[in-house]
C-alpha cells in the first residue's frame, strides 16, 4: 500500500466517522472528573477487535487525543479538572471565568491543544526511530534527575515558599503510603490492608479540586457563584495571541514531546514543568493563577503533544510509553500485529495509518472543540444547587472507577476536606499534585540506582555521575534551581 492509498483510506467517510467519533469520546470522558483517556479507551477496547487493525487504532487514537483536551473543559468552568492534567488549566482558566472570560479561556484551551498536538504528532512522523532509541538511554539515574527537576519547579509555581514547601512534602508523603517495591516494608499503613498498594493520584486530584471546590461551593448564594457572561470573542484573535506566542507553544510542545518519550513518566511531569517554565520566563509571573492566558498555552500544548510522543517508543520498539499507549499495544497485540521495527516492513498498511491518522484526530478535536465551546459555556447557566450534587456523584464514580474499591472514595473524601482548608488558608494545591507523582518516581529511581551501585561495587554518586547524560540532567537541574531562587529574590524586591 502506497502513500496515495493510505491518505484516500483515511479521508474515507467510515474512517472519518471512526475518527470524529474517537475524539468526541474522549473529550466527553475526560471532561467527567476522575475518568481520562485510558479509561475510554478501556471501555471501548472490545469493540476495536470487531473492525480492521488500522481503524480500531485510530478510534483508540481519536479518544486518546480527545481525553487529553476534554479535561480542560470543567476545569476551567467549575475548577473541575476531570484529569490530572488539567490542574494548571483550572489554576488560570477558572479565575478567567470568574472575570467572565470563559470563552476566551476555553479558545485558548483548545488552540493552545491544537498545535500543541500537531507538533507532537508530526513528531511521531518523522522521528520516530530516533527518538525510541534516545528513549532508551534514560536509566535510573537520568530518570531520578529528570523527576527532581520537576519537584525543583514547584519553587517557581505558588506564592509563599513555605506553604509551598509543605504543600509539597505533605504529597511526598502521600507517596510513601503503601509496600516499597523494592524492600516490602509497611510504611503508614496503620494495619489497613487498603493501603498496602498505596494511595493513587485520581483520588488525590479528585478529592483536592473537585470535592474540596464542591464543598466550598454549598451553600453559597447565587450571587457568590460565578455567573455565565454571553461573550463575544473573535476565534483568529486567538489563534494571533497564540502565534505571536509561538516561542511559548514550541518550548511548551517540545518539553511534552522530551517528557512523553520516556516509559512510565507520564504526562503530569510534562504539564507541569511548562507550566513552571511559562511562569519562570514571563514578563508577568505575579499574574500566575490569577488568570493568566500564558499558563493556559503552556500546560495545554505541552499535554497534547505528549500523545505523538509517547506513541513513539511503542511502535518503535515495541514499549509503552504511557498507561494509555500501553493499552493501545494490547489491542495490537490481540489483532496478531507485533510491535517493534518489523512493523513499519511487515505491517506497513497498519503502522502508516496509524500515524497519518494521528493528524486528522487533532483536526477533529479542534473542530469539536472550537464549536463546542458556545454549548460548553452554557453550563455556568446551570444553578450550583444542581451542578454540586452532579460533580460529587461523577466524582464518586470515578474514585471507585479506579480499583472498583470503595476506600478509594473514602481516601477522595478525606483530602476533599483536607483541599478546602488548605484553600481557605493559603496552601496552594498543585504541589501536593506534583510531590505524589514524583514520590514514586525519585524513590524508585533512587533505590534502583543504588542497588546497581551495589552490584557494581562503585559509590552511588560515581554510579549516577558516570553516563554523560546524567551529569547534563544534573547540570540542568541546578540551573533549574539557581534560575527559581532568582526569580523568587526578584519577586521579592519588587
Amino acid at each position: 500500500m502506497d502513500s496515495f492509498q493510505i491518505f484516500m483510506s483515511i479521508l474515507s467517510p467510515s474512517v472519518l466517522f471512526v475518527i470524529f467519533s474517537g475524539v468526541m469520546i474522549g473529550i466527553i470522558v475526560g471532561a467527567i472528573p476522575g475518568l481520562n483517556g485510558a479509561i475510554g479507551i478501556s471501555l471501548l477496547l472490545p469493540i476495536t477487535f470487531t473492525l480492521e487493525p488500522q481503524i480500531g487504532l485510530l478510534l483508540l487514537g481519536g479518544i486518546y487525543m480527545g481525553g487529553m483536551y476534554g479535561g480542560s473543559i470543567t476545569a476551567i468552568l467549575l475548577n473541575v479538572p476531570g484529569d490530572v492534567v488539567a490542574a494548571p488549566a483550572a489554576m488560570e482558566g477558572y479565575p478567567l471565568t470568574q472575570q467572565g472570560r470563559s470563552k476566551e479561556a476555553l479558545y485558548y484551551s483548545i488552540f493552545s491543544s491544537m498545535f500543541g498536538g500537531f507538533i507532537g504528532v508530526l513528531i511521531l512522523i518523522f522521528f520516530t526511530p530516533p527518538l525510541a532509541s534516545f528513549a532508551l538511554k534514560f536509566g535510573p539515574a537520568e530518570m531520578f534527575f529528570i523527576s527532581l527537576s520537576g519537584l525543583v519547579v514547584v519553587g517557581a509555581l505558588a506564592g509563599s515558599i513555605y506553604k509551598s514547601l509543605f504543600a509539597v512534602l505533605f504529597g511526598l508523603f502521600i507517596s510513601t503510603v503503601g509496600v516499597d517495591m523494592i524492600t516490602a516494608s509497611q510504611r503508614f499503613t496503620m494495619g489497613n490492608i487498603n493501603l498496602r498498594s498505596g494511595i493513587s493520584v485520581v483520588p488525590v486530584v479528585l478529592g483536592l479540586f473537585c470535592l474540596a471546590e464542591m464543598f466550598l461551593n454549598i451553600g453559597k448564594k447565587a450571587t457568590e457563584v460565578v455567573e455565565y457572561k454571553d461573550q463575544d470573542i473573535n476565534k483568529m484573535t486567538v489563534i494571533k495571541d497564540i502565534v505571536r506566542q509561538k516561542s511559548l507553544v514550541i518550548k511548551s510542545s517540545l518539553i511534552g514531546t522530551f517528557v512523553g518519550l520516556l516509559p512510565g513518566v507520564g504526562t503530569t511531569l510534562a504539564v507541569f514543568l511548562s507550566y513552571g517554565e511559562a511562569k519562570r520566563v514571563s514578563k508577568n509571573p505575579e499574574l500566575f493563577e490569577k488568570g493568566n492566558v500564558e499558563g493556559i498555552i503552556a500546560a495545554e500544548a505541552a499535554n497534547n503533544a505528549t500523545v505523538g510522543s509517547s506513541l513513539v517508543p511503542l511502535l518503535a520498539l515495541g514499549v509503552p510509553g504511557s498507561p494509555t499507549s500501553a493499552i493501545i499495544a494490547g489491542a495490537l497485540i490481540i489483532h496478531g500485529v507485533i510491535l517493534g521495527p518489523s512493523l513499519f516492513v511487515q505491517r506497513p498498511d497498519i503502522a502508516y495509518t496509524f500515524i497519518f491518522g494521528m493528524l486528522l484526530t487533532v483536526v477533529a478535536m479542534t473542530l469539536i472543540g472550537a464549536f463546542g465551546i458556545k454549548y460548553f459555556s452554557y453550563i455556568l447557566k446551570i444553578k450550583m444547587e444542581y451542578i454540586v450534587p452532579t460533580v460529587l456523584v461523577f466524582t464518586i464514580f470515578g474514585a471507585y472507577s479506579l480499583r472498583n474499591n470503595v476506600f478509594d472514595v473514602l481516601i477522595a473524601i478525606i483530602l476533599g476536606v483536607i483541599g478546602a482548608i488548605f484553600k481557605k488558608t493559603g496552601v496552594p494545591l498543585a504541589p501536593i499534585i506534583i510531590g505524589v507523582v514524583l514520590g514514586g518516581l525519585i524513590e524508585t529511581n533512587l533505590m534502583r540506582s543504588m542497588t546497581i551501585a551495589n552490584a557494581r561495587q562503585v559509590s552511588l554518586v560515581r554510579y549516577m555521575l558516570t553516563n554523560p547524560l546524567a551529569i547534563v540532567l544534573l547540570v540542568m537541574v541546578c540551573a533549574i534551581f539557581y534560575v527559581v531562587i532568582k526569580m523568587r529574590a526578584t519577586t521579592k524586591t519588587q
